[in-house]
């Protein structure tokens, strides 16, 4: 057993920086005003909204018009595609979807919602066997009636990074909205938007250090959204319901805060992620990497394992004082394989014995060492324990 217990997924979840609590208590209490209020309540909460607005685009340099907050990532994600595509059938009859199978379940269920409830037609890009998209075949499978193209950014269950920047031009030159799932990435990689090229950027707080229940939506000047609930005109009309003035605050501080120090981070994690990635490859037998060994996000490490069931494996690892996940944290704990591993092309069996180890700021060498050591004879154990079983 660990003598302290070590959080080792980061990519599920990151706690609140001390910093941004600090800048979000005022508006919990006094500052607790309505921003759509004119009186001097509701000014103080309209310009805390206004300064984080101002705050989220200066990082991803673009207009604070530009930028919508919602309740996070799969509300971000819901809004891009539901009401980019509502918007281009509405406006031209658009009833193509272009997406990955590698995406979170927030595009993935989403564009099932728009197949089955409106009639549009999803088609499936095919992926590399690290997970990444083809610039020319999205170009090759676009069409008049494409409504919108989304392709994840830094993949969350594997940690391979698309090719965005030259995606969002194929998709640029035919005139075909874009929209990218940075939510995994925003804190790991650079988000400029004219970098990026995408129309739509989903971002959530609480994988930068920010809270839960709050994100943002990038959507170019120009671009056409349906809001998903009627009410009234907050977020120029874009996304209806009283603004959550604390959590906007302490989302645009933790942005700010990541983007700062992004640099120092990224290379310390760089560190660690690689010698995870060294480690159990080298110490664990059969043990496979899944995801581009170069091209992933710097605090990502991923693996299958054959002969082990997962989820046994993270309880196991809980209990020696690990935490880990087998994928997406929207997914742990569901017994059937990951369709995002599937695509790489594994067998079933072996997606089912999958490894996702992210580290962060508060992640020490010690910590790596330990879980370096306890993983392979944890691994041994639960793959007696399933040949037994079999």
């Amino acid at each position: 057993m660990s003598a302290a217990r070590v959080y080792l997924d980061y990519a599920a979840s990151t706690p609140v920086d001390e910093r941004v609590v600090e800048k979000m208590l005022p508006y919990f209490g006094g500052r607790f005003g309505n921003p759509s209020s004119i009186h001097r309540f509701g000014q103080e909460s309209e310009a805390a909204l206004d300064d984080a607005r101002r705050a989220v685009a200066n990082v991803m340099a673009c207009r604070p018009n530009e930028i919508v907050f919602t309740s996070g990532g799969t509300e971000s994600d819901n809004l891009a595609i539901r009401g980019a595509a509502l918007a281009a059938k509405g406006s031209r009859g658009a009833s193509h979807i272009l997406t990955t199978p590698v995406e979170h379940p927030a595009v993935v269920n989403a564009c099932r919602y728009l197949e089955r409830h409106h009639g549009f037609r999803v088609e499936w890009l095919t992926v590399d066997a690290d997970g990444r998209a083809d610039p020319d075949d999205v170009a090759r499978r676009l069409r008049d009636e494409t409504a919108v193209v989304s392709v994840i950014y830094g993949n969350n269950e594997i940690g391979s990074i698309n090719p965005v920047a030259a995606i969002a031009e194929r998709c640029r030159k035919r005139g075909v909205t874009f929209h990218t799932d940075a939510v995994q990435a925003a804190s790991q990689l650079p988000l400029q938007v004219d970098e990026l090229g995408a129309d739509l950027i989903s971002i959530g707080a609480h994988k930068f250090y920010g809270p839960k229940g709050v994100g943002a939506l990038y959507c170019r000047a120009g671009i056409e959204l349906e809001p998903l609930q009627p009410g009234g005109e907050q977020e120029s009309g874009r996304r209806a319901g009283t603004e959550n003035v604390p959590l906007i605050v302490g989302l645009a501080a933790a942005f700010e805060i990541t983007a700062a120090e992004r640099s120092q981070h990224a290379t310390r994690f760089a560190g660690l992620r690689d010698r995870i990635l060294d480690g159990v490859v080298h110490a664990v037998p059969g043990a496979r990497l899944t995801g581009h060994r170069l091209d992933r996000l710097p605090n990502h490490a991923s693996f299958v394992f054959p002969g082990v069931d997962a989820n046994r494996l993270l309880a196991a690892l809980d209990l020696a004082g690990y935490a880990c996940s087998s994928g997406s944290a929207c997914k742990t704990g569901d017994p059937s394989p990951s369709s995002a591993l599937l695509a790489l092309g594994l067998d079933s069996e072996l997606a089912l014995g999958s490894l996702r180890v992210t580290v962060g700021r508060p992640t020490t060498d010690e910590d790596i060492l330990g879980f370096l050591a306890a993983l392979p004879a944890l691994v041994e154990a639960q793959r007696r324990t399933v040949a037994a079983a079999g």
